[in-house]
């Protein structure tokens, strides 16, 4: 039995396996401000494993993190980027630097998906990342989520709100046009890395993270919605056997 643990930027999110694949045992999250939340929601059979966290929520979080599992008897191992494995190789000039949650997402999409696949991971920030059929991480984007695009207007000009409103394909309010041009780009962001990998065979993108359900509805390509993609790659890698990238 292994807790899997995403800490983000947002929201901890974890989940019980028993496997690495099939159900869940259980899954949920908390706010990354509350992690003192956390106990309170692992079921008991959480206390007999051990838990695999990557985290990209800061020192401090993960301090606080390492403090509670530990005091529940979890022994605690991070996965962090390197230059491969579990049949992911990174072409990052520093493997180091990719973010642990950006490397739990390309083990999870190659579990997946054994063709050119696009991850994308939309949440605080965007994630666009380009893994070839050979397992081969080419590189991707990073921009801010939607909701970030929205609230930087809102914060930082004196007209603009934070808008609330369905996006339109011809804006005529001011709100529709903030939330349509922030749509906008993220799925322009999306659409021009698909088609570096758009005529091969078998190419597909995988999308996961809070903001997946509304980008969604504006992709024209070959999607498949994958529900906590960052979590199904700390399985995997958990289940596949020991590797030299966790760090104890």
């Amino acid at each position: 039995m292994i807790l899997c643990i995403d800490a983000g930027n947002t929201r901890i999110k974890w989940g019980v396996a028993t496997s690495a694949t099939g159900p869940w045992l259980a899954q949920g999250a908390v706010l990354t401000a509350a992690p003192q939340d956390l106990p309170n929601q692992l079921p008991g059979c959480a206390a007999a494993g051990s838990a695999l966290v990557c985290s990209v929520a800061g020192d401090q979080i993960d301090q606080a993190l390492a403090k509670l599992l530990e005091s529940r008897g979890i022994a605690i191992s991070w996965l962090r980027a390197g230059s491969a494995a579990f049949g992911v190789r990174n072409d990052y000039r520093n493997p180091a630097q990719l973010g642990a949650d950006r490397w739990a997402a390309l083990i999870g999409a190659r579990g997946l998906h054994r063709g050119p696949v696009l991850v994308v991971m939309a949440g605080t920030a965007t994630t666009i990342d380009v893994l070839d059929a050979s397992g081969c991480f080419r590189g991707g984007f990073i921009l801010p989520g939607f909701d970030l695009m929205r609230s930087a207007l809102a914060r930082n000009t004196a007209q603009l709100p934070l808008a609330e409103a369905e996006p339109s394909e011809f804006p005529r309010s001011t709100d529709e046009a903030i939330v349509s041009g922030c749509l906008a780009a993220q799925a322009g962001a999306v659409d021009r890395m698909f088609r570096r990998i758009a005529a091969e065979p078998h190419a597909c993108c995988l999308l996961s993270g809070g903001g997946a359900q509304r980008l969604a509805s504006v992709l024209d390509l070959p999607l498949k919605r994958v529900d906590n993609l960052t979590l199904e790659g700390l399985r995997r890698a958990a289940f596949e056997g020991a590797d030299p990238e966790f760090d104890r």
